[in-house]
């Protein structure tokens, strides 16, 4: 077949992610072919590119379907995806100072960054069961190589391996989803089994189960209970800014994917999957909010608390209403700066003998870092979902959703587990604020203090600033999805 300029321009949904495949290909010549240390030159072309590839969604919205509705780009696609590069581009500048300590000073690492990204932008955009797996199997096979980058950490390689054979666990179960689906309805493309759902005889037990088994699958992605036993292992094994990336775009990528297949595909059959996403949530946010409480290693209490803020997240969607998916987006934009922040300031933390890794690392922090001391409690208020800042309207708009869908016990179950969960946000701030110093800390970088500086803005000045302007564009997404 003969290639034109007319061809080529209809790619032009596409763009982005063609921009993102081209430049991790380009950047791996580079790093092979150069004749000196090409790791800090890679990284830093790739935190431009992912800027620009956002900028070009953001400026030059390209709507419209390819490769026979397999590949679709709308609004919603459009905010998922901005969220995801935002949420990259961060895990790389955080990694910038501490890349050798850590094991990144490889170029490699921001190649397999670029990698994972494309996977989660094709997962954002799948409308089809096969270009679901392709990107979710782009992004995972990226992620289990970063999880394990620091080869010789033991720890890093034991994080790895079981994110590795646990992942595959999980996509086999929602290749089997798939496959059951497909069978009960002779579809792999998300609005024709929708089509096939909504008629009488297309509601049969076999797509039920097909129903489960994709769920489950995806409820590993977004570590929901009780498919998040991975989580708190690999959080803590990982280097912290592999953590860090880990929190972050992924959990934006893989929540988009599950908001696109259930409304999509399954939303004639809303109240099949409405028990399933309650029970997710209500097992999330319970578990995450007791299991928390005895932590003591700071990254595996912040694995604990992404899982409890994916059920948080779940209730908002549990909804099954396009307010609750507005309410969802809202609040994995509020997270994804929420965590950032929180890392960066771990991140920030280094003393003669390394990082912190303990809470009991954070005694007298107030007295030695003030600065960072202020935003840590900052964070830990957020996450709580305390007013005024950014993490209590998060939670106001997926309970709101909630409520209004008539699903009191969940809402309240809800907020009942964000006072549990409290204890051990507060148990921080305590630490740093009235115990005595044990150590100081080395002046941290200044890219650090910048991420700290404008996600701790962003937190505190949220109903002020960014609160209206993200609304609207939450609404706007939610609105091209339905």
């Amino acid at each position: 077949m003969e290639f034109s300029i007319d061809s080529f321009a209809s790619l032009a949904p596409i763009y982005p992610e063609l921009a993102l495949a081209v430049g991790a290909l380009a950047l791996l010549m580079l790093g092979v072919f150069s004749k000196r240390e090409a790791a800090a030159t890679v990284t830093g072309i790739a935190i431009g590119l992912l800027i620009a590839v956002g900028l070009l969604i953001v400026l030059q919205p390209n709507e419209g379907a390819l490769f026979a509705g397999g590949f679709v780009a709308d609004g919603f696609g459009r905010f998922m995806k901005t969220l995801v590069l935002a949420g990259s581009a961060f895990a790389l500048v955080l990694s910038v100072s501490g890349a050798a300590e850590h094991g990144l000073n490889k170029f490699e690492y921001p190649v397999l960054v670029i990698l994972a990204t494309l996977g989660m932008m094709l997962m954002i955009s799948a409308s089809d069961l096969m270009t679901l797996y392709l990107g979710l199997e782009l992004q995972s096979l990226a992620l289990y190589v970063v999880a394990a980058f620091k080869r010789e950490s033991g720890r890093a390689t034991e994080a790895g391996l079981k994110y590795f054979v646990l992942g595959a666990l999980s996509s086999g179960m929602l290749l089997y989803g798939a496959s059951l689906v497909y069978g009960f309805t002779g579809h792999t493309e998300l609005a024709a089994i929708a089509s096939v759902a909504a008629s009488e005889e297309g509601r049969s037990i076999g797509l039920i189960f097909g129903l489960v088994f994709l769920l489950a699958g995806i409820a590993f992605k977004i570590s929901a209970v009780p498919f998040h036993m991975w989580t708190p292992d690999v959080y803590e094994g990982a280097p912290t800014p592999v953590t860090a990336f880990f929190a972050s775009a992924p959990k934006v990528a893989a929540m988009a994917m599950l908001i696109r297949v259930i409304f999509e595909a399954f939303s004639p059959i809303t109240q099949d999957w409405q028990q399933i996403v309650i029970f997710l949530s209500i097992a999330s946010m319970v578990l995450a909010a007791f299991a928390a409480i005895g932590q003591r290693s700071l990254k595996r209490l912040l694995a604990y608390s992404s899982i409890g803020h994916v059920g948080f997240a779940l209730v908002g969607l549990s909804a099954g209403t396009a307010g609750g998916v507005e309410g969802v987006a809202i609040y994995m934009a509020i997270y994804l700066v929420m965590t950032v922040g929180t890392f960066a300031c771990l991140l920030a933390l280094r003393n003669e003998d390394g990082y912190v890794q303990d809470i009991s690392d954070l005694a007298g922090l107030a007295q030695n870092r003030p600065f960072i001391a202020a935003m840590m409690a900052l964070f830990m208020f957020s996450l709580i979902g305390l007013p005024p800042l950014a993490g209590f309207f998060a939670k106001w708009h997926v309970f709101l959703a909630a409520v209004e869908a008539r699903l009191f016990v969940l809402a309240v179950i809800g907020v009942l587990a964000s006072a549990v969960s409290a204890f051990y946000y507060l148990r921080i701030i305590k630490v740093m604020y009235f115990d005595e110093p044990t150590q100081s800390f080395v002046t941290p970088p200044g890219e650090l203090r910048f991420v700290i500086a404008l996600t701790g803005f962003l937190v505190l000045s949220y109903y002020f600033t960014v609160g209206g302007p993200l609304a609207e564009l939450a609404n706007a997404a939610t609105a091209s999805l339905f």
